[in-house]
This record gives structure tokens, C-alpha cells and sequence, in this order.
């Protein structure tokens, strides 16, 4: 896919999971917390580097919504589309990091609003792949993080089966 002279455009990194819980919205004085939740899928962290564009999405969501990564009822390897599994995507900046000295620098990372504007147009694309899958075998959902806030995240794994794709 497009990359910088072998530095890649965007990172994920894929997790199955059980189930997988988000804080999306932290508890203020006058308002609970708030969450998004799925049960069996796969949780997807994402981050887009310098040189990220539109053109690259629609083979990013392609690739690691039909990567064989979840454990289906009989064992065998199948995508989340066949599982059918639901998605939860989680803006995850942190993947850019490169370690200098003892501290983390975020230097290849997008800047905010093309990353906020990459990133929804990502999650749209998941949705929209998704809901087929839906339709053809079952309930399907797509949940995701909000770009830019901290966030706490609860998963049960079936593993770990953790898998890291640049684009």
C-alpha cells in the first residue's frame, strides 16, 4: 500500500476478543460515563501516519476485515465478516510511537484533523462493509472510540492473538 520510503501510511493493530468494552465519554459532575460495548469479534486500534490518504482506506478495511484471525464455533480461522463477528475500533496514536532515550516521540503521526477526518471515514467504511455481513448471517456491529479523547478499554480474549498490519 502507499508507504514513505518504507514507513508505513497507518498501523493496526487486531485483536479477536470475546467481548470488548469502551469508555468513549469520562463521568463528569452532572453525567454518568459513557460506553460502547461488543460481544464476539474484533477489536481493531488505529493510527495514521504522515502521508495517510482517503485512496488508501478502501484496501486497509478490505484487508483486516477478510484477514482470517477469529476463532469460529468449530476452530476453524475465518474473517470477522464470516464469523460473523462485531467490530470495535479504537484510535490509537500511541502506535506511532518511536522510543528516543526514555521518553516516546510522536513525530510520523497525522496531524489531528486529518487523522479525526481519515479516521471517520475509515470507521463509515467498516460500517458499510459490515452491514452485508450482516444482512447474510446474523447481528453485526460496528462500534468505535472517539478520536483525540482517552478512553479505558475492558477486553476478554480468546487468546491473546494479537496481530500487528502496517499499510
Amino acid at each position: 500500500m502507499t508507504e514513505r520510503g518504507g514507513v508505513p501510511a497507518a498501523r493496526a493493530v487486531l485483536q479477536q476478543c470475546l467481548q470488548a468494552r469502551l469508555q468513549v465519554k469520562p463521568p463528569e459532575e452532572l453525567s454518568e460515563a459513557q460506553f460502547v460495548q461488543i460481544h464476539r469479534g474484533m477489536v481493531i486500534y488505529v493510527c495514521f501516519f504522515k502521508g495517510a490518504s482517503d485512496a488508501m482506506l478502501p484496501k486497509m478495511a478490505s484487508t483486516l476485515l477478510n484477514l482470517r484471525l477469529c476463532e469460529s464455533d468449530s476452530g476453524k480461522m475465518v474473517s470477522v465478516s464470516e464469523l460473523p463477528g462485531s467490530l470495535l475500533i479504537v484510535p490509537q496514536a500511541t502506535l506511532g510511537g518511536k522510543a528516543k532515550g526514555r521518553a516516546v516521540q510522536y513525530h510520523d503521526n497525522i496531524g489531528k484533523e486529518d487523522g479525526l477526518r481519515l479516521y471517520g471515514a475509515f470507521v463509515s467504511l467498516c460500517e458499510e462493509r459490515l452491514a452485508s455481513a450482516a444482512a447474510a448471517a446474523g447481528e453485526v456491529t460496528v462500534k468505535h472510540g472517539t478520536y483525540g479523547n482517552r478512553q479505558v478499554l475492558k477486553l476478554d480474549t480468546n487468546g491473546p492473538y494479537t496481530h500487528l498490519v502496517d499499510f
